[in-house]
């Protein structure tokens, strides 16, 4: 009875999450005539899977998906593979510069993305990148480095220094003690980065949307811009199908990884 309160708080909480999710789905099951009632309803009276079949019907979901699956995975192992040695560098290596540059990478956090989104159209545009996957991994990487980066040197500073001794005192080069004895344990961490990597790079509606301009190459949530007509009037139906089907891999990616994931983020809080 003690923990009644915390319980019911709680729930509310969870709730409160789930409140989104619930919405899209009885919205995705309504008909149009009850999306127009002046009463909304939560349990939709005549389900319905039109707005389904309508919004793969419209648009290239399922392409859109890869595209944005594709993107995301680059992405976020090209962020892990280049934050995880850089990281090591910044924690072991204590020094002035090291210092400078972790400051300057919590630092360039601070600023809007939007003021460097034009320079940085016309850097892919004179590379060619511009319409192209490979430009938006390289936007994707640039801008979730920094915190990586950041999140992985707490991770290798919980690391103690002594098991590295110890493997140097057995014969151990440092590259091999780096892969024998750091590397392991650092596999929570790696999956909490690999994890925020992913769904920032799933997600990113902004840098898309100047990058890629030809519907064939465009991602998933520029797609579901597309479900908005000309008068900027959107078909609640579809896009609330199509939604909830965006949102499925997120959820799928998340419940595979949440326990290391959790224990990612405790080991990362213990040192920093």
């Amino acid at each position: 009875m003690r923990r009644l309160p915390q319980y019911a708080a709680l729930a509310a909480y969870i709730v409160f999450l789930a409140f989104p999710l619930i919405w899209l789905l009885s919205t995705a099951l309504k008909t149009p005539q009850e999306m127009a009632l002046t009463e909304p309803t939560w349990v939709p009276r005549e389900p319905t899977l039109a707005n389904f079949t309508d919004a793969f019907g419209e648009q290239d979901l399922v392409g859109a998906a890869v595209r944005s699956l594709i993107v995301a995975l680059f992405s976020s192992v090209i962020t892990v593979l280049i934050s995880l040695p850089a990281s090591y560098a910044m924690a072991r290596y204590r020094s002035l510069l090291n210092r400078v540059a972790l400051g300057w990478v919590l630092v360039s956090q601070v600023f809007p993305f939007i003021l460097i989104i034009i320079p940085l159209f016309m850097i892919l545009r004179e590379m060619d990148l511009v319409n192209t996957l490979p430009g938006l991994v390289a936007v994707h990487v640039t801008f979730t480095l920094p915190f990586a980066l950041w999140m992985l040197q707490g991770y290798v500073r919980a690391v103690p220094p002594e098991l590295e001794e110890a493997a140097a005192v057995d014969g151990a080069s440092r590259l091999r003690s780096i892969a024998s004895v750091v590397a392991p344990l650092l596999a929570p961490g790696v999956v909490a980065t690999l994890l925020f990597a992913f769904i920032s790079s799933w997600n990113e509606f902004m840098f898309a949307l100047v990058i890629l301009q030809n519907p064939d190459v465009m991602t998933l949530p520029l797609t579901l811009v597309r479900f908005t007509g000309p008068e900027g009037v959107a078909r609640l139906g579809p896009l609330a199908a199509a939604s909830l089907m965006a949102t499925i891999p997120s959820l799928i990616f998340f419940a595979i990884i949440q326990r290391r994931l959790k224990s990612g983020l405790m080991a990362g809080a213990v040192k920093g």
